[in-house]
């Protein structure tokens, strides 16, 4: 075995893989541009950490379960007029993580809201942030069953320690008294600890239909609503576009054709 190639194996052996791979193409450059040591390991070791970040950030944005892979420049900002593209692209900085604040973005179905949520989850993975994606019903259930089963402390250890939290499509089912009270102490444990980002179709004067108990329902908002950032979309379904004829304009009296 020559030299390099127990080179090869111990960085295989020590999973340095991109390393590895990266070995020989440095070799062949060093017989056009020589580059001291000291840069070639650089250069090497910036690759293999490089790489490793990116595998980490597969893995996070698998583990966040989105429902899709969504990038902010895939979100039609013309469909929305409404809603500033400088805004969303703050979110997108993740600024927000800084100061522990919370993102919600309230609108009617197929807005984009989710698309966002998404959009930004994944940005917090790329980042290095733990993050999750849950549909509210879900989320409730699971609560509901651990609260049940005796495992109730642990289900909140479990969704509270997440650096982001999703909590889609509040409001398109109604949360029981338990759900509440639940879903209450999972916010109390993140507030001005953790980023929570909530999407809803109701307005937030309304949340108290969809709790059972309004007073519960008062004490999350108001633990969400502190240090956050409220978006409000005011637009057409993106679900029915291409689907809905704009209507034409009358014709004058005189207009023959």
């Amino acid at each position: 075995m020559t030299s390099y190639q127990a080179l090869d194996a111990n960085l295989r052996k020590l999973n340095l893989l991109c390393f590895a791979e990266h070995l020989p193409v440095l070799l062949d450059e060093q017989d056009k541009a020589p580059k001291s040591l000291t840069d070639a390991l650089y250069a090497l070791t910036q690759a293999e950490l490089a790489y490793r970040e990116q595998k980490q950030s597969v893995t996070r944005i698998r583990l966040a379960r989105f429902p899709y892979e969504k990038q902010l420049d895939d979100f039609d900002f013309s469909y929305q007029p409404t809603l500033k593209r400088a805004v969303i692209e703050d979110l997108a900085s993740l600024r927000f993580l800084n100061d522990k604040e919370n993102i919600l973005f309230v609108g009617t179905s197929g807005v984009g809201k989710t698309h966002l949520a998404t959009s930004i989850g994944m940005e917090a993975c790329k980042q290095g942030f733990s993050t999750l994606f849950i549909r509210c019903g879900d989320l409730v259930e699971r609560l509901r069953i651990a609260h049940d089963q005796q495992r109730g402390e642990a289900a909140l250890r479990r969704y509270a320690r997440y650096q982001v939290l999703i909590i889609d499509e509040i409001g398109y089912l109604p949360i029981d008294s338990i759900g509440a009270k639940m879903f209450f102490q999972l916010i109390e444990r993140r507030y001005e600890r953790k980023s929570t980002i909530i999407t809803t179709n109701i307005a937030l004067s309304k949340w108290g239909d969809t709790f059972a108990d309004k007073t519960l329902a008062n004490a999350i908002l108001d633990r969400l609503v502190h240090h956050s950032r409220v978006i409000r979309i005011n637009g057409r379904s993106y679900r029915m576009k291409g689907h809905i004829t704009e209507p034409k304009a009358d014709k004058a009296p005189n207009d023959t054709g």
